[in-house]
């Protein structure tokens, strides 16, 4: 992880020079503001790995990189606008500490800047990383939308969801890596590889979320366990009991998915028995290590040198197990 974190810290102190001291200061704080609030910086960071992997120039990549970050950063903005969220990373949003026309202004004056950065001395590879960019900006919001959809839909299918997930998730993640690997003029089935890795690693990703919502230790992942039962999400989890759950265990379920009467920490409880009646979080766990393990298989693909695929393998390995 020693290279990852230096690539992140190049990409905070590549935020830190943006320049947004500008009038009007009301469109220009939130963005500020918005990027000063911190975040992992994964995906630009992999997009410079993945750039070094392929033998580039990471001083060619870097606004490449600070353009995926923009851009997601724009996507948190409008998307706790639609959520109501009140806090962002332990902070207050912005439609909240503004107003929400403001948010949504200075949201889109970000996705600009995103492809200005992604354009700035990057005539050599615009065309091709514009393409790559594009899509996976339009499926960042097809992905936004059928979360938005699958909150009033009844039936939602356990391929809807993993549809979703790697819309929402998973694409920006893997086109970070490809952006960074046409960058340095990889080989087309190399970019695909490492498109491919990104994806299927995002939704391997988010599989593990769903269960340590349920199953995790609270201090090590940093949340509310149970925090999506409460909700009544429509994770991996629940979809999975929906579809096994028969008889008194279904009635049992749709019990607690519907009543008022229960307080959050009994409702809790007697989902998190109905699934393990069900097995339902070995299923999740067979289904995130099919999706990781076809990641490893396409890194394993890659032909670049060995110490530089184990950069990425690493990797991997740490954020799917970062509960221990």
């Amino acid at each position: 992880m020693e290279k990852i974190n230096h690539y992140i810290s190049l990409v905070n102190q590549a935020i830190e020079e943006l320049q947004y001291n500008k009038e009007p200061k009301q469109l220009y704080e939130p963005i500020k503001y918005t990027l000063s609030l911190g975040g992992k910086r994964i995906r630009p960071a992999l997009l410079l790995l993945s750039n070094d992997l392929f033998g580039g120039k990471v001083v060619k990549a870097i606004n490449a990189a600070l353009a995926i970050e923009v851009f997601h950063n724009f996507t948190l903005v409008h998307d706790d606008i639609m959520d109501d969220a009140p806090l962002r990373r332990g902070k207050t949003t912005v439609f909240k500490k503004w107003n929400t026309n403001t948010a949504i202004l200075s949201g889109d004056v970000m996705f600009v800047n995103a492809i200005q950065l992604l354009a700035k001395d990057n005539n050599q590879f615009l065309p091709e990383t514009l393409s790559i960019f594009n899509k996976a900006a339009v499926e960042v919001c097809e992905g936004q939308q059928y979360d938005m959809d699958f909150e009033t839909m009844e039936n939602v299918s356990i391929d809807d969801y993993l549809k979703m997930i790697e819309l929402k998730t998973a694409v920006l993640l893997a086109a970070s890596l490809k952006i960074g690997a046409v960058m340095a003029e990889a080989k087309i089935d190399d970019a695909n590889h490492i498109y491919e890795f990104g994806k299927n690693l995002g939704i391997a990703f988010q599989l593990m979320d769903d269960i340590l919502d349920l199953y995790g230790d609270p201090e090590k992942f940093g949340k509310q366990v149970g925090g999506d039962v409460i909700a009544n999400k429509k994770t991996y989890l629940l979809l999975k009991a929906k579809e096994l759950a028969t008889g008194n265990t279904r009635k049992e379920l749709e019990f607690c998915l519907t009543s008022t009467a229960l307080n959050p920490e009994n409702k809790v409880e007697r989902i998190k028995t109905i699934f393990n009646t069900l097995g339902v979080k070995k299923a999740a766990i067979e289904e995130m290590n099919l999706f990781y393990n076809t990641a490893l298989s396409h890194l394993d693909s890659i032909d670049a040198p060995a110490d530089k695929i184990k950069v990425f393998e690493d990797f991997a390995k740490q954020l799917m197990h970062r509960e221990n």
